[in-house]
């Protein structure tokens, strides 16, 4: 892949119609916080003016935000892989991966693959991975007849993680030996 920094006339470009896209977003917001017509309003109080100016960038970095994921699913639906968003986006494939869960969808996995057993301390928990999320849950029956799961929706970005959980779970509910 190409060097993705933009250069110094880019930049010049990019800030340029940045602001003059967000100038009529400020220039509403300020009119319509102080009262005063399109004319007047740089009449108003100088902090309420910066913080319509503030006010308006948040807007514009909540689109961003939002259109940033659309740009990333678009992506992960062509095939890219969260650790080629990460190094486009100048982070790790996990924070990828946090940044947009969504962006990229599994493929269904083989059964084989989709749940595991765990046997400690005397009991057993299945690990099983959701075909909606991807996520893994267990469900588990401690030696002493305990029967476990996660609280709620709650579901793990691994097996792996999905096992510790659940070896705890089982250590905790071991039977006492004489």
């Amino acid at each position: 892949m190409t060097s993705l920094e933009i250069t110094p006339e880019e930049q010049v470009e990019l800030d340029k119609a940045l602001y003059d896209a967000l100038n009529p977003l400020a220039s509403a917001m300020r009119s319509r916080g102080s009262g005063l017509s399109g004319d007047r309003m740089w009449e108003a109080d100088p902090i309420e003016v910066a913080l319509s100016v503030l006010a308006a960038w948040k807007a514009v970095d909540t689109e961003v935000k939002r259109l940033t994921a659309i740009a990333a699913g678009t992506a992960g639906s062509y095939g890219a892989s969260y650790e080629q968003l990460g190094a486009v986006w100048g982070i790790t494939r996990q924070g990828a991966r946090k940044k947009w869960p969504d962006a990229i969808s599994r493929p269904a996995t083989a059964a084989a693959h989709a749940s595991a057993v765990l046997e400690l301390f005397g009991g057993t928990a299945e690990l099983t991975q959701e075909p909606s999320s991807g996520g893994w849950r267990w469900t588990g029956e401690g030696a002493d007849g305990t029967h476990g799961t996660p609280d709620g929706d709650t579901s793990y970005a691994t097996k792996e993680e999905a096992a510790a959980y659940a070896g705890a779970f089982l250590r905790e509910h071991t039977v006492d030996q004489p």
